[in-house]
């Protein structure tokens, strides 16, 4: 019976629905254990966007807000980014390169555009590894990285060797970065003459100009490194940050694209394009 100062009808109607309600809890806890095994699949990067994807293509049609209410009572949460470290230093004596992207980090097909950055690794004992990359703006793609001790204007040119065997040719195609001394230096402009890149670069102090390949940085170390403050010794950080990567190129799913991983991307879209040719 209700209590006092209940309505009778109010307690009724909530007395009638006590089954429906319970219908729904063991809903959830069903849909919270397939959470947790997409979230742990991911290595517990995973938000509710990501993990919303995952279900859909495994076949499990739900809401994203019911996803998130799921993941926040049941205390499963992606990682979340850390602060970031700048390393760019401008090379004052470098040549003037305009900035051909103007913030536009998207590309009609791939091997058109890319984008690259230096992020540095901490390891044991305050020391650092660094690393290179270049991100195909057609699906976020990795084609080229780099790793190295230092920053070395080796350490760009690696990365951007990689892409061209990768990709195959990059001629035409445009290069965005930073205004780092080492995407400055005369012998990465060279190695771009050699290839038949054209370099862009954003405004000077401004990380907004490459912004897409800067968070794609944060990503990597907020979940490699899932709140620890270095990545071990040399080898360790190597194997871990390669795994991540070939993890991103073919699983990792990208907001970008649709929540699809690079590859399956560009797999699909070029499907389509065959489709419609024929």
């Amino acid at each position: 019976m209700p209590g006092p100062g209940l309505n009778r009808s109010s307690y009724y109607k909530w007395l009638a629905g006590a089954g429906a309600r319970e219908a729904r809890r063991r809903q959830d806890r069903v849909l919270a254990d397939q959470i947790r095994r997409i979230h742990a699949d991911s290595g517990g990067a995973y938000g509710s966007p990501r993990v919303t994807a995952e279900l859909h293509e495994t076949g499990t049609r739900v809401n994203h807000k019911r996803v998130a209410r799921v993941m926040r009572e049941h205390s499963v949460a992606g990682i979340r980014l850390r602060r970031r470290v700048r390393t760019t230093v401008p090379d004052p004596a470098a040549t003037l390169v305009p900035d051909l992207f103007q913030r536009d980090f998207t590309a009609p097909e791939p091997g058109r555009k890319f984008m690259g950055d230096i992020t540095y690794l901490p390891l044991v004992g305050g020391e650092f590894l660094y690393l290179a990359t270049g991100l195909d703006c057609f699906s976020r793609k990795v084609v080229g990285w780099s790793i190295a001790d230092d920053m070395r204007a080796d350490l760009v040119a690696d990365a951007l060797r990689m892409a061209a065997q990768v990709r195959g040719n990059l001629d035409g195609a445009i290069f965005h970065s930073d205004h780092g001394a080492q995407y400055g230096s005369r012998a990465f402009a060279d190695l771009c003459s050699e290839l038949g890149v054209i370099r862009s670069m954003g405004a000077v102090g401004s990380s907004a100009d490459n912004a897409a390949c800067e968070s794609f940085h944060a990503s990597l170390k907020r979940e490699t490194l899932q709140g620890a403050r270095d990545f071990g010794d040399p080898a360790t950080c190597r194997r871990t940050v390669f795994a991540w990567l070939t993890r991103y190129n073919t699983r990792r799913r990208h907001s970008a694209n649709g929540h699809l991983s690079p590859n399956e991307y560009e797999r699909r879209q070029h499907t389509a394009k065959l489709t419609l040719a024929a």
